[in-house]
């Protein structure tokens, strides 16, 4: 048997194989084989070559989840899968109630059964939730500021100058198991699998990931303006704003979200530029 520890070097601003190395410590019995995830050719056959008894630990953020989730039949893999975070942000972790640097954890059970998006036609698969307004916002600038320097990305900072100074709201149209909803001036409107995005903002605090019903949650921020919301904003990192009036919070399984005008939307930190609408559905 072997342990295939699958890394991703650029995870954590580039010190994601280093961290991955801790787990020589922390699996010190067992038989580790180090595999750059990055530059592997053949992603899925790498999977589909295992042996019965071999085990695979990724190492990466939110972003190797999604990838691992969209390139492998999850629901049908049978091999022991682990996760140990790498990553800056690390959503799904926290979901999990665990911090960084604790031991590596199972998670078959979490990537099976997951809902799908689709976003400009093309369906994908997520793990934690997709942003949409100026979450998607937020990643953007990330990008965008990633490619000009190796700083950390500060998401609560783009936030609150999104807010401020340079993203304006939208008109929205939710559709929520055929049960419809119009919002003006919507500055999130979020689905959610998981409870945490964007780095550690409780979006939707009451979403169970394993909800038996497979239920997803869609939030919408919307009413309010820039003063108004920036007050409210840092209490997402509570999971609070969903006692306040700006907030709706509805669950179901069949979610449409659309907008007055194209904005960004991220997909587990995965950002698509110029989106109108989505679509999810959790069978």
């Amino acid at each position: 048997m072997k342990t295939y520890v699958l890394y991703n070097k650029k995870s954590d601003n580039k010190a994601g194989k280093n961290e991955a190395e801790q787990l020589r410590e922390i699996w010190k019995n067992r038989q580790l084989e180090f595999v750059d995830a990055v530059s592997l050719e053949d992603y899925a056959g790498f999977f589909a070559a295992l042996e019965p008894d071999d085990e695979v630990c990724l190492c990466g953020g939110d972003g190797t989840l999604n990838y691992f989730i969209n390139h492998v039949d999850a629901d049908s893999f049978k091999n022991k899968l682990y996760y140990y975070p790498t990553g800056s942000g690390n959503d799904f972790w926290n979901d999990l109630g665990k911090k960084k640097g604790d031991a590596p954890e199972a998670i078959n059970k979490y990537v099976k059964n997951l809902p799908v998006v689709t976003v400009k036609g093309k369906t994908y698969k997520f793990i934690n939730g997709v942003g949409y307004g100026i979450d998607g916002y937020c990643c953007e600038e990330g990008d965008r500021l990633r490619e000009s320097s190796d700083k950390p990305i500060n998401y609560t900072s783009i936030a609150i100058k999104g807010l401020l100074f340079h993203y304006k709201p939208t008109n929205a149209e939710v559709e929520v198991d055929g049960k419809k909803f119009r919002f003006n001036k919507a500055w999130l409107a979020p689905t959610m699998k998981g409870r945490f995005y964007g780095g550690g903002m409780m979006a939707t605090p009451h979403q169970d990931r394993l909800d038996p019903e497979r239920k997803v949650t869609c939030m919408v921020m919307n009413g309010a303006g820039k003063v108004h919301t920036l007050v409210a904003f840092p209490s997402i990192f509570k999971g609070e704003h969903v006692k306040k009036k700006i907030v709706k919070v509805m669950k179901g399984k069949n979610v449409r979200v659309k907008f007055d005008r194209p904005v960004a939307l991220q997909i587990d930190g995965e950002t698509i530029l110029n989106v109108t609408e989505y679509s999810v559905e959790s069978k």
